[in-house]
C-alpha cells in the first residue's frame, strides 16, 4: 500500500529514524514490555514512551492483555507494519507499507466472534 497520507508518512520515518523505537517497530511476533527491555537493552520508562507514541500513531497496536497465575495482567504489543520500503522521487518521498497480514487477521477473527446485533 502507498502511503497518501502526509503525518503517517511522517511518523513512520521518524520511527525509521529512531533506532530505539525501529526496535519495537519491527516486532511480528507479539512481545510484552520485559522482552522488549530484555532484548533491546533500553530503560524501562523509554520503552513505555516509545511504545506509548507507536500506539498513539497507530503503528503499533495491542495484541493481547495476559493473565499470569498469580493474577497479574501484562499486555502484549505488534507491529501493525510487516514491511516498508522508501524511494525519494523528484523532491518526493514514497513510503510502500505491506499490513502485518496475522494482526489483520486476528482482529478480522475477534470481529466476526460478535454475535450483530437487531434492534
Amino acid at each position: 500500500m502507498i502511503v497518501k497520507n502526509n503525518q503517517l508518512k511522517h511518523n513512520i520515518l521518524t520511527a525509521l529514524a529512531d533506532k530505539e523505537m525501529l526496535k519495537n517497530l519491527s516486532m511480528y511476533n507479539s512481545k510484552s514490555v520485559n522482552e522488549i527491555i530484555r532484548e533491546s537493552d533500553i530503560s524501562y520508562t523509554t520503552v513505555y514512551r516509545k511504545i506509548k507514541w507507536l500506539l498513539d500513531r497507530e503503528l503499533l497496536v495491542i495484541d493481547k492483555i495476559n493473565l499470569t497465575p498469580e493474577g497479574k495482567k501484562y499486555t502484549t504489543f505488534r507491529s501493525v507494519l510487516k514491511s516498508i520500503i522508501i524511494r525519494y522521487k523528484q523532491d518526493e518521498i514514497i513510503v510502500v507499507t505491506e499490513e502485518n497480514v496475522d494482526l489483520i487477521g486476528k482482529i478480522g477473527a475477534h470481529f466476526f466472534l460478535y454475535p450483530a446485533r437487531c434492534n
